[in-house]
């Protein structure tokens, strides 16, 4: 666990090196659920909160909230267990950004996260969810662009280790993703 520290921290160091370099005009987020091997449960009783795993009829599974920038490149990955709300993450992802306009979809369609893009003053490209009782109007010619962060997560999802979560920590699972981030920014 000491070694596998600092060089988990070394892939989040380049990480955040290549986003630097990322195109900020648009911003697209978006979680997804990667199922977890039977390997990686039981690290320590009590700790799938800790280790970003939750229970479901299907089994365990981790979700991936992810950023990415108007090319499809990611900056930033948030871990939660399977069954947390996409919305929860939104604010944490886009901190310390610089967006001029984020894409999402309509899980993200929340009051707090509409009031948050307003006074940072950055559009907010997300289709109403069908129960809001106030109309908001969503620009789909721009929202058409969302598909980058759909691309993302195929092209990560293309890494076994990715895809199916082996790891019994979340700092491992973790530096996996920015591993495969950064060969993504290499290419």
């Amino acid at each position: 666990m000491q070694t596998i520290l600092p060089l988990v921290r070394s892939w989040g160091v380049l990480l955040k090196h290549f986003s630097q370099q990322a195109d900020l005009q648009d911003v697209s987020i978006d979680g997804t659920i990667n199922r977890a091997h039977a390997c990686a449960a039981g690290y320590e009783k009590d700790s799938a909160f800790r280790e970003a795993l939750g229970r479901s009829k299907g089994g365990l599974s981790c979700k991936v909230h992810a950023i990415c920038d108007a090319h499809g490149l990611p900056i930033n990955f948030i871990l939660t267990g399977g069954q947390a709300a996409e919305c929860t993450q939104a604010i944490s992802l886009l901190t310390n950004v610089g967006a001029k306009a984020v894409l999402a979809d309509k899980a993200y369609d929340t009051n707090e996260l509409r009031d948050w893009l307003k006074e940072h003053e950055v559009k907010a490209v997300i289709p109403p969810k069908s129960n809001r009782k106030d109309e908001i109007l969503c620009d789909f010619w721009h929202y058409k662009e969302r598909h980058t962060i759909e691309c993302l997560f195929g092209k990560l999802k293309y890494y076994r280790r990715i895809s199916t979560r082996y790891e019994k920590k979340a700092i491992n699972y973790k530096g996996m993703l920015y591993l495969a981030s950064v060969f993504l920014w290499l290419r």
